[in-house]
């Protein structure tokens, strides 16, 4: 039981168990499973799934959730490419598009949290507007001859790692260091855990849920950049259907659906996790066409998991008392405001 219990409260320490597991599963049917490249392939190909998981987290950690992801990531990826194409300042445009997914954000923020409209009901409506938003602005259309030099970024290393790589790394950073380093980074697990509660203690509990959203726009558009810069081009249904992946992603890390629980770490390693299993498809040579079932199985095992595992955590006496790192957070909080 106490193993068990130290499981429970470290639950990055668990889905990494989990992937090691899974790696030396699938590298000894395939051995080519785990050399140097496929493994720094893997990583690579994480980046996008992983920037997204994070800003998707700060929603998930308000009891929100945002499925208007993929079609922002698909928008700031067309607006990317359309730019750099009329050679337009890279700087510009990297400062448009991220304008583009904080506004987007703010729109949803705004939504949810002073109008009121449920979560899933605002941004599956966003959804659809910036989807199509996306097909007038492209007419439709492929965009293609994106300039080079924007291309060779993605292969650009620094320290033997290449820059998208480094890019995933430094949110994650400093979104952790935000979450647990600052008084404000807290009150988006207060919010989570106890969205009435954290009202009452006077935390600006609609601000939270804003920003939240903000975070979640512009983590989408950062990897539409990113997206543009790994593939070269942009297909016209760049992101569909990517937010069911990053939903995963973030729960598989221990994120709660239900709010207020789990790390911006955890959230990253799922996406690897994530990244991971998808591409073993390949190495157990099984079809392609099957990717799309496998990750909605793999989404509903986890929703039911997790839902599970927060029941037995709340009704089990001995593992709410070791596992009070949420209430320790929103204690601490309270008496911060207190004072």
């Amino acid at each position: 039981m106490r193993f068990l219990t130290r499981l429970l409260k470290v639950r990055e320490l668990s889905i990494l168990s989990f992937m090691i597991v899974f790696f030396i599963f699938v590298g000894s049917i395939n051995n080519e499973f785990i050399t140097g490249d496929s493994v720094s392939l893997m990583v690579k190909s994480s980046v996008i799934l992983l920037v997204m998981a994070v800003g998707q987290s700060f929603v998930l950690f308000t009891s929100n959730i945002d499925v208007s992801i993929g079609s922002i990531m698909g928008l700031s990826a067309a607006v990317c490419g359309v730019l750099l194409t009329n050679n337009i300042n890279v700087w510009l445009v990297i400062f448009i598009v991220l304008i583009i997914g904080a506004v987007i954000g703010l729109i949803n923020g705004i939504g949810v949290s002073y109008f009121k409209i449920p979560a899933i009901i605002m941004t599956l409506g966003m959804l659809g507007i910036i989807r199509g938003i996306m097909l007038i602005y492209t007419e439709g259309m492929w965009i293609e001859e994106i300039p080079n030099f924007y291309k060779k970024l993605s292969n650009l290393k620094i320290l033997g790692i290449v820059l998208p790589v480094w890019v995933a790394i430094a949110i994650l950073i400093v979104a952790h260091i935000y979450l647990t380093r600052t008084k404000f980074g807290r009150y988006f697990y207060a919010v989570g855990d106890n969205e009435e509660g954290a009202r009452l203690v006077g935390l600006p509990v609609q601000k939270v849920k804003v920003l939240a959203f903000i975070f979640s726009g512009i983590s989408a558009s950062v990897a539409g950049l990113i997206f543009v810069m790994n593939i070269g081009f942009v297909p016209n249904q760049t992101g569909s259907g990517i937010e069911l992946q990053v939903i995963a992603a973030a729960v598989l890390g221990g994120v709660s659906l239900t709010g207020g629980l789990g790390s911006i770490v955890g959230a990253g390693l799922g996406a690897v996790f994530f990244t991971i299993i998808n591409n073993s498809l390949v190495y157990l040579k099984i079809p392609a066409y099957w990717n799309n079932a496998i990750s909605g199985l793999l989404l509903l095992l986890i929703v039911v998991g997790d839902s599970r595992l927060q029941n037995y955590l709340q009704y089990n006496p001995f593992l709410r008392k070791k596992n009070t790192k949420v209430s320790l957070l929103r204690d601490a909080i309270k008496g911060d405001v207190n004072k």
